[in-house]
């Protein structure tokens, strides 16, 4: 049941190419419509049916473990993974290994904003018996994002680096589920990343793009924070 898999949400990151906006705030406490971004990432897993979140902090940590101390929701579980050094997206999910507890689980950046159907992708997930799998967006721009490539089973055959290039792509979403074997297969290094280090290594392996995001919007630079802006209303 969704109410039994946890939802890890990466928040430690040190939002450089945002600081113009963030100042002294992590990057998912910049506020949308008067709220915290990592609110309505959080309204929208609880609106699918999830209960159990882990936040994996870094920067600034006390900022949100403050804010969700004075604003508890009613119904969620929230666990903190702290880092005590920067571990990179990668690092910061096996940090918190011992505080997730589901068979699988997933994984979402604190920083973009997706509506999918959660049952339609854990299916998609169990049927390809899948290691990870990448919620995947389709743009008409992917001047800005790393395209990734499919064969005709949706394994995932290539991650590709920005090309600055204006065409229609499968973009990476930013959430993914995660098969508890993954943390036998990750770098033994404890600093790495997810999207350098860890997915292309599973190129081959049990590694699928579900190319089903309905809406994707994310506030990694001021000119993307600028544009979802225009979403205030969410939730």
């Amino acid at each position: 049941m969704i109410k039994d898999i946890d939802v890890f949400i990466l928040c430690g990151g040190l939002g450089k190419r945002l600081r113009a906006v963030s100042r002294n705030k992590p990057k998912p406490m910049v506020e949308i419509g008067g709220r915290p971004f990592l609110d309505k990432i959080l309204d929208n897993m609880a609106d699918l049916g999830f209960r159990r979140f882990i936040f994996g902090t870094g920067h600034k940590a006390d900022v949100i473990k403050k804010y969700y101390s004075r604003n508890k929701k009613r119904g969620l579980n929230i666990i903190f993974s702290r880092e005590r050094f920067p571990l990179d997206t990668g690092g910061a999910v096996k940090n918190a290994r011992d505080k997730i507890k589901s068979r699988y689980f997933f994984v979402l950046n604190g920083d973009s904003y997706c509506k999918f159907n959660p049952l339609d992708f854990i299916d998609f997930h169990n049927k390809n018996k899948a290691v990870v799998s990448i919620l995947l967006e389709k743009v008409s721009d992917g001047s800005e994002y790393g395209e990734v490539g499919l064969d005709e089973s949706l394994r995932i055959k290539s991650f590709n680096e920005k090309t600055g290039t204006a065409k229609k792509c499968l973009v990476n979403a930013g959430v993914y589920i995660f098969d508890r074997q993954a943390f036998g297969l990750m770098p033994r290094m404890k600093r790495f990343s997810l999207e350098r280090d860890f997915f292309p290594s599973l190129i081959g392996g049990r590694i699928y793009g579900y190319p089903k995001s309905s809406f994707l919007i994310d506030i990694g630079t001021p000119q993307r924070y600028i544009k979802a802006k225009k979403y205030e209303t969410l939730h």
